[in-house]
């Protein structure tokens, strides 16, 4: 069913003309070529919902989701809150059951809070991927970018390195309830309680939604309370920018460490300097085409071809993990970037 909006519409025109077939940022060669309207005989319509728009990471996850529609002939268009709200996110999802769209892709701010919706929009044959949600209930598939444990435990092997395995530290979490970030957290200190006796946690994790802001105000006052800490693991992409800031404007370089997920837009300035020294990410938007891509192989007709050993064709996603006996529709990609100032010229996102 068509978007009922005209300003939508007519947002998607201009999309297909910056947008041409091919081009964007993710790399196509090898994506199966079944997916397109014209091999499935029908426009589908699917909407991505992401936790907070216009931030960095979910600019770039736009980026892939026009690219997919491009590609492919499919309307697909991205939406999320203003700000990192649960509510407002259901909201978004309660007006795309109304509007009949054929699928929803989504990456939840509280997985609980969207779980009654998610249902509701399943009981509506609407399809539901999701991506940074493993322990969700209500999705057709789940897609994660890697073992979200062992992505924490990378993160903690580095900043433990940095730190020279001593001293106190924090971590940040977008929300309690996000589970994938929390799962990162929980990775990252299981690898310091086994490799680096000598760090301790002093804090319980920081909910900071999703916000750059936020980051720098909450560790401001942590450093207030904790004035020898040495690192911070983060788990959001905007913690990367609130610790540079502060390490930057308090003269902590070399004293105060960070490792964590980041994009070079938008923490370059501070590993350029010196101020943080590690960030890492999967691309957003080669995980916003595989949402988009397993939604139209399930609308299509090929359930039985989402299974462990599934090749999207997707970098990170060519031969797809599925770990767990008990939940078969989560899988997993393999694969994360680490960027530190000797390489950050390579990215540009």
């Amino acid at each position: 069913m068509k978007r009922l909006l005209l300003t939508a519409i007519a947002l998607l025109v201009l999309v297909g003309q910056a947008y041409a077939a091919g081009n964007g940022p993710v790399e196509i060669d090898k994506v199966r070529k079944d997916i397109s309207k014209a091999a499935t005989g029908k426009k589908y319509s699917i909407a991505t919902v992401v936790k907070v728009d216009g931030i960095a990471w979910f600019d770039r996850m736009r980026d892939g989701v026009k690219q997919f529609g491009a590609d492919t002939g499919h309307d697909t268009w991205m939406v999320g809150p203003s700000q990192a709200d649960a509510a407002a996110q259901v909201q978004i999802v309660e007006n795309l059951i109304a509007q009949g769209v054929d699928a929803i892709c989504i990456v939840p701010f509280s997985v609980e809070a969207v779980e009654p919706v998610l249902k509701k929009a399943r009981d509506r044959g609407i399809v539901v991927i999701a991506h940074e949600a493993s322990n969700i209930q209500n999705a057709d598939y789940v897609i994660e970018a890697f073992d979200n444990l062992a992505y924490g435990a990378n993160l903690m092997q580095v900043l433990g390195k940095y730190m020279g395995g001593k001293g106190k530290y924090v971590a940040t979490v977008g929300s309690l309830t996000s589970k994938s970030q929390n799962e990162w957290i929980d990775g990252a200190v299981a690898y310091q309680k086994k490799n680096f006796p000598e760090m301790e946690l002093v804090t319980q994790r920081l909910e900071t939604y999703d916000d750059a802001n936020t980051d720098y105000n909450k560790l401001k006052e942590v450093i207030t309370t904790y004035p020898d800490i040495k690192g911070i693991v983060g788990g959001p992409m905007p913690t990367s920018a609130g610790a540079g800031r502060l390490i930057a404007e308090r003269g902590l370089k070399g004293k105060l460490f960070f490792s964590g997920t980041g994009l070079v837009s938008v923490a370059g300035e501070y590993l350029k300097n010196g101020d943080i020294q590690y960030i890492q990410f999967w691309d957003p938007a080669v995980a916003g085409y595989a949402m988009n891509e397993l939604a139209v192989m399930v609308l299509s007709g090929k359930k039985a071809e989402i299974k462990a050993g599934l090749n999207l064709g997707l970098p990170g996603y060519t031969d797809l993990l599925a770990p767990d006996a008990a939940k078969p529709n989560l899988l997993y990609g393999a694969g994360w970037v680490g960027v530190t100032k000797d390489n950050m010229d390579k990215y540009n996102f």
